[in-house]
């Protein structure tokens, strides 16, 4: 028997963008763009009239060579200038950005969490495949995030 994870799995990076902490937000918390940055999440679109607010709720397609699938997530921080984030399931995986403003511009920071009820959602769900699974989506995270970033910045710097 393969014991279960528990505990949560993070990862965060940063990258400095050369646009103000308001132009960072507006972008990132346009969900409807997600597809310009996003190695995995092809499109998202919010739930007929809702936007960027807490308690918003929508869906994203994630297209990968092995396989698309749609997740549906729930706005957790809307504060303008400061943070966007987003609880996919909900409360399975954490997904934020957080901005601070940087001498040349703005600090953009995307955090990952895969949480204790995410990681027992997939033992449920995967069983003896768990382990694998929870190690793709890390290595997906681990892999995507820099990518998202660069893509973010090469956006608001063009």
């Amino acid at each position: 028997m393969v014991a279960m994870q528990t505990t949560p799995l993070t990862f965060e990076l940063s990258v400095v963008v050369a646009a103000t902490p308001d132009e960072v937000y507006a972008l990132v918390s346009d969900v409807t763009r997600t597809g310009e940055w996003s190695p995995v999440c092809a499109e998202c679109w919010w739930d007929e009239g809702q936007g960027p607010e807490v308690g918003s709720y929508f869906t994203g397609r994630n297209v990968t060579p092995e396989r698309t699938w749609e997740t549906r997530s729930e706005v957790v921080v809307a504060s303008p200038g400061r943070e966007f984030a987003w609880s996919v399931g909900p409360g399975l995986v954490r997904w934020s950005y957080v901005i601070k403003p940087a001498d040349a511009g703005t600090e953009l920071t995307e955090t990952w969490e895969f949480t204790e009820a995410g990681l027992k959602f997939f033992h449920e769900r995967f069983g003896a495949d768990a382990p694998r699974e929870i190690d793709a989506r890390e290595r997906a995270a681990r892999i995507g995030i820099p990518a998202t970033l660069d893509a973010i910045k090469h956006i608001l710097e063009a």
